[in-house]
């Protein structure tokens, strides 16, 4: 998962103009009280819009703060394949690239940056993007550095949306992407993939251009996908192009469709589709804002240094917000990451490149965590890029005790706080993901962890499954 600052947040929540007016607030005289009262501020304007109103937990708080609770339950501690981070440090020369950042004997080096991005770090990200792109990036006007792809992510709404305006999300999504598009003044729009034979996620012409309308501003294009694992073929994202430029010919210049290719897991293409740049396609490099990260390619996703790369009118608005949001990102961690993007295409534990490394390493994972999937009775529907398998757990709802199915929630929301509590399992319910309850219950596992840990996994789905056969 993708994590925000506080600091960042809450200066964005306070840039952002009120949508309904603030409960009112009653002066009380204080009192003197045993044990004294807490007190709760009554949320913003911009917390109201998101989902919850800004107070209720959310699924990535539920679980952690579950896993935490349930862990010395169970020798050996939980199982943790929940949210996406792996559970090892980093390839020791990205750790060394930090090293020597950090050893820069010149102020400038641990000073405040570029606030659009550290020119090292900028001229890399221009320099290979411009092969991606095939054309020639400018790192000062094309390129801005944000804390994590996550504000990567909202800058680039808060930029482009006007009050109103909506923004296309193939469903399932990531859940994060409502709350953002929420505060960013806009409204979300689904698109809904279906499930073909072959288990794979598939998103239709005919669906895609129904949800278009005169107030779309954005479609999001998320590939490799969270949380499905899909990659999208470059016969599906030329279909996502032509709808885009279909609809753009009705349209005058400034008002376009745009699009955001979020494309954080662009490494770890572990199936047979190979990641295709979206900005990449003709005519779409001029209304597209790419955006990605170093966190999961180096297995570093508390570095949080991520990038926005596009033609320079879309770029120098995002550029613009920046300083009032963070001012800059860390200065030695954009400097150890200028070199170790382009180390890492040297020849890496026998592989041609890290690169190639990282994807043949989890393309092992994905399959052990399949395996064992199957092994429990879990339908596991194919994933090729990213750290997650979606299994379906239908086969073992009837093992569930009637005290968890309380219906307050879904059925897979219900099913991973059973199995996290009573079999040291933790896993994350598909269903925020979706704008209504998914019709079947499906629910997301992670694989970016040590092999000691699915092997836990696998053993604990195999007993679970074991008592459903023997009932």
């Amino acid at each position: 998962m993708r994590c925000c600052t506080t600091l960042w947040l809450a200066q964005a929540a306070i840039a952002l103009a009120p949508n309904s007016p603030a409960p009112k607030r009653t002066v009380q005289k204080a009192a003197t009280l045993d044990p004294p009262l807490t007190r709760i501020a009554p949320p913003s304007a911009a917390l109201r819009r998101l989902p919850g109103g800004g107070t209720s937990p959310t699924v990535w708080s539920e679980f952690a703060d579950l896993a935490r609770e349930v862990d010395a339950r169970f020798e050996g501690g939980v199982a943790n394949l929940g949210q996406g981070f792996p559970n090892w440090a980093p390839p020791q020369f990205v750790k060394d690239g930090l090293r020597r950042a950090a050893s820069e004997e010149s102020a400038g080096g641990h000073q405040y940056a570029r606030s659009a991005g550290h020119p090292p770090l900028t001229s890399v990200l221009a320099r290979r993007y411009g092969v991606h792109f095939s054309r020639d990036v400018d790192p000062f006007d094309e390129v801005a550095v944000t804390v994590g792809a996550t504000q990567a992510l909202l800058v680039a709404l808060i930029a482009t949306l006007d009050k109103g305006s909506e923004v296309i999300l193939p469903e399932p999504f990531f859940d994060l992407y409502v709350g953002q598009v929420a505060l960013a003044g806009g409204v979300t729009k689904p698109a809904p993939m279906t499930v073909d034979a072959d288990g794979e996620w598939r998103l239709s012409e005919k669906t895609l251009r129904a949800a278009i309308t005169p107030r779309s501003r954005i479609l999001i294009v998320n590939s490799p996908h969270n949380p499905t694992g899909k990659v999208f073929s470059r016969e599906e994202l030329e279909t996502v192009a032509r709808v885009v430029r279909d609809e753009n010919r009705n349209r005058l210049p400034g008002d376009e469709l745009l699009v955001i290719a979020d494309e954080v897991y662009k490494y770890v293409c572990h199936g047979d589709e190979q990641h295709i740049h979206f900005a990449s396609l003709p005519d779409m490099d001029d209304i597209t804002l790419t955006v990605s990260s170093a966190g999961k390619t180096f297995s570093a996703t508390g570095w949080q240094i991520g990038w926005i790369v596009g033609p320079r009118h879309l770029i120098q608005p995002c550029q613009a917000l920046l300083p009032y949001l963070q001012f800059c990102a860390p200065t030695p961690m954009q400097q150890a990451l200028a070199d170790c993007l382009d180390e890492a295409d040297s020849e890496y534990e026998g592989e041609p490149s890290y690169y190639a490394w990282l994807a043949k390493s989890y393309r092992r994972k994905r399959r052990v965590l399949a395996e064992a999937l199957t092994a429990a009775c879990v339908e596991p529907l194919p994933s090729q890029g990213g750290y997650f398998v979606v299994g379906d757990v239908s086969n073992l709802l009837e093992l569930m005790p009637d005290e968890y199915r309380d219906g307050k929630v879904a059925a897979d929301w219900a099913f991973c706080r059973w199995l996290a509590t009573e079999h040291g399992v933790v896993a994350i319910p598909s269903s925020p993901f979706f704008t209504d309850e998914p019709t079947r219950p499906l629910v997301r596992f992670a694989f970016c962890k040590s092999d000691e840990i699915l092997g836990v996994a696998a053993a604990r789905l195999k007993a679970l499954s074991d008592s459903c056969r023997v009932k």
